[in-house]
Order: structure tokens, then sequence, then C-alpha cells
């Protein structure tokens, strides 16, 4: 790869590092903390969301790897992941209704489209489709961070809009050093990524619990 690309992924990671610092990140989403003791309906939701956060980086990462690599297990990385977005809007179903759980389907997956352009760009050295791609990829976390804040008062518009861009801040991590063949650090960027989308998760699930208490009392 040039060294165009790798340049234009590293402004790429400090502009949302800059928009969205981890230090504000940090407090806005600690406003919601766990209960000391949880009920087994909470426990139960926190588990299930953690799973599916969790599924989105892992599949994200396996997508990564073999489309840096050119190999063939790229597309059923792909499809797994598209079908983890599905399971995520989903999830959301219950509490918000089917169309909320479409409106959040639809949005993760031009979350993941945008992604799968973005490395095929980067891997092209296509600074045209990667500087388009990237836009959009910003603008695709601003309307998720919109649509979230709007179905829920505990999930402040500011915080979502942190939690995506820091999201998008260590995922762009994670591809550059897979692209630069640096994979220690590569492993280190997983494991802030795989770190973030927890805490992103029990964000969520304590946000759930606050607005609809009487589904957990037990």
């Amino acid at each position: 790869m040039k060294p165009g690309i790798h340049r234009l992924f590293a402004v790429a990671a400090l502009a949302v590092l800059l928009g969205a610092p981890a230090g504000a990140a940090g407090q806005r989403m600690t406003g919601m903390q766990h209960p000391a003791a949880a009920t087994s309906s909470e426990r139960t939701l926190r588990e299930a969301m953690r799973k599916l956060w969790t599924d989105h980086v892992v599949w994200t990462r396996e997508y990564v790897v073999a489309a840096v690599a050119g190999t063939p297990d790229a597309d059923a990385a792909a499809k797994r992941l598209m079908k983890n977005q599905e399971d995520i809007g989903a999830a959301i179903v219950p509490y918000y209704g089917k169309g909320a759980g479409d409106k959040l389907t639809a949005l993760l997956k031009e979350h993941i489209s945008i992604a799968v352009t973005l490395v095929n760009a980067a891997k092209t050295n296509n600074t045209a489709a990667f500087d388009a791609a990237n836009a959009t990829w910003k603008q695709n976390a601003a309307d998720i961070a919109v649509f979230l804040s709007k179905a829920n008062p505990n999930w402040p518009a500011a915080a979502m809009t942190d939690a995506m861009n820091m999201h998008l801040e260590t995922t762009t991590k994670e591809v550059v050093a897979r692209l630069q063949h640096k994979y220690d650090e590569d492993v280190a960027a997983f494991d802030a990524v795989y770190i973030h989308i927890l805490h992103m998760a029990d964000v969520l699930s304590d946000g759930i619990i606050k607005q609809f208490p009487d589904r957990f009392r037990g």
C-alpha cells in the first residue's frame, strides 16, 4: 500500500479522536452505573447485549483480516457480519417495535457496507473512493447516534455520538495496523475495540433497564 492511504487513515483516526476525545466519551458514557445487585432479567439483557456487540467487532475483525490478506473467507465473514446487524436490530424490537428494529438494522448494515468500501479503497490506494466513504461513514455514525438518542432519553445524543465516533476511531486504528503489517499494534488495537464495545453494550443495556424498569423486576 502506498503511503498516501496510510496518511489518510491516520488523519481519519485523528479527526475522530479530536471530535470525540476518550475523556469526554468516558465521562458521558459512565453516567449510568450497574446497580450493586442486578436482577436476573437485568443480567440476561446485559449478557445478550454484550454477546451481540462482541459478535459485531469479532466478525468485523474476521472480515478485515481476510480482506487485507485477500483470502476467500472474506465473503463468508461479511455475510455473518451482516446477519449480526439483523440480530442487533431484532434485540430492540421488544422495547421499541419492529419499525425501530428494522431502522437500526438498516443503519448498521450501512455502517458495515461503508467499512467494507473503506478497506477495499485502502487496499487499492483509491484515495477518492476512500475519502468519499470515510465522510459517509462518519455521517452514518451520526445518524445512528441520533436514532438511539430519540429512542431512549437515557441515551443522550452527545454520549451516543461520542460512543459511535470512538467505535470508528478504534476500528480505524485496527485496520491501519493490519494494513501496515504491524501485528502487535493490530492486536492492541483490537483489545481497545473490544473493551470499548463492551462498555457501549452496557450503556445500551442500562438505558433500556432505566427506561422500562417494570420489565426487569425479577
